[in-house]
């Protein structure tokens, strides 16, 4: 914050004030129980390999961190050929509505069995935030839009 206080001092600017926090409130017991289901169903899904079962849960116009439901789903094939099975714990930690968005925190494990070395982890998070929203047909991941 000093830097930015001495910047604008030397620049002519005034420091501008962050923008206003994100207020987040726990989503109601029905939305929590079925964007759960979402999660579970999703997580099934996952283990019996069945791509096109997992992508369904993902919206077409999903955009986050650089990702589309393309590239999604290029990741998603590369790692169904990779391993012989795939195993998937996911916990749901929360579900928030901020700013109108309704927000899932998930955090898991993905492990997978590779022919001779076994079982491995292949991923793993904690309390990782997406958006989710209903679309015709029930709750699909959003993302962020960036």
């Amino acid at each position: 914050m000093m830097l930015l206080l001495l910047m604008s001092a030397v620049d002519g600017t005034s420091a501008q004030a962050p923008p206003p926090a994100r207020v987040a409130v726990p989503a109601a017991p029905a939305i929590v129980a079925e964007v759960s289901g979402l999660v579970e169903t999703a997580r099934r899904r996952f283990e019996a390999g069945d791509a096109g079962g997992v992508l369904a849960f993902v919206s077409e116009q999903y955009r986050s961190g650089g990702f589309t439901k393309s590239t999604l789903r290029q990741q998603l094939l590369a790692m169904l050929g990779l391993y012989q099975e795939l195993r998937a714990r996911v916990r749901v930690d929360g579900v928030d509505v901020v700013d109108g968005a309704t927000w899932l925190y998930t955090t898991g494990e993905i492990t997978g069995r590779l022919p001779f070395l076994g079982w491995v982890s292949v991923l793993a998070w904690e309390r990782e935030p997406e958006v989710v929203r209903r679309e015709p047909g029930g709750w699909r991941l959003f993302g962020f839009q960036d």
